[in-house]
């Protein structure tokens, strides 16, 4: 019996460890298609789409093994939560990655030069943070870090915010240049993109959250601007 709970225990950690390195992979597409799109650099941005089906290949191996081990072990309590867990945080990486994609594709649509235009504040701001949300994310998985996983939740709103001030740099900067209308269109999609894996980051720290306390904070924000009234 012990023999049989070992041999869960190290498969569930190998499962564990190969989410991790689909994570690494998809956060490391993310940096690359940034890096890519400061130089708009074209041949940089193909790379990064090519790495796409590698990711793609993992989550369905790691979802299929997931599935296999709650199968045939039948796992209760932490253990259900652990599997549970990652077959969640496997979907939403391989959006992550998909969304590293999305901005990879858009950089051979930028007029260029840019010329004289900067790219808005927000923006650079947002390719900072996402990706810091996205290290500190791994570090609480892997650590298990309830606390951890709270602040990203918390940074989530930051990069809302930030979001919504590259809509008003965009308007502004058409405003004052209607020939940057295609590339300051093509910098909000960019923006909605990294909004959308700051979202991502935030509903797997949630998910550690649960598997760690088993507290259920999804909605713990809306409840409490109900409550307050606003």
């Amino acid at each position: 019996m012990n023999s049989a709970r070992d041999s869960f225990e190290r498969r569930l950690l190998q499962l564990k460890r190969r989410l991790m390195r689909e994570a690494a992979v998809a956060v490391a597409m993310l940096e690359a298609s940034l890096h890519a799109l400061w130089k708009l650099d074209v041949d940089a941005a193909k790379r990064v789409r090519r790495s796409d089906d590698r990711v793609d290949q993992e989550e369905v191996q790691i979802e299929l093994q997931a599935y296999q081990l709650m199968t045939l072990e039948q796992p209760v309590a932490r253990d259900f939560r652990i599997l549970a867990f990652i077959l969640k945080a496997n979907s939403d990486i391989e959006r992550v990655a998909d969304h590293a994609t999305s901005v990879a594709k858009l950089i051979p649509r930028f007029q260029k030069p840019i010329g004289a235009v900067r790219w808005p504040t927000a923006l650079v701001e947002l390719g900072e943070r996402v990706p810091m949300c996205c290290h500190q994310l791994m570090r609480a998985v892997l650590e298990e870090d309830a606390g951890a996983a709270r602040t990203v939740v918390a940074a989530d709103e930051t990069i809302d915010r930030l979001d919504q001030q590259l809509f008003r740099e965009v308007v502004d900067l058409i405003g004052a240049d209607p020939g940057a209308v295609n590339n300051g269109l093509l910098m909000y999609r960019i923006s909605r993109e990294l909004e959308r894996v700051g979202d991502l980051m935030a509903s797997i720290a949630e998910e550690v959250v649960y598997l760690v306390t088993g507290e259920i904070i999804r909605h713990a924000g809306k409840n409490k601007h109900k409550a307050t009234g606003s």
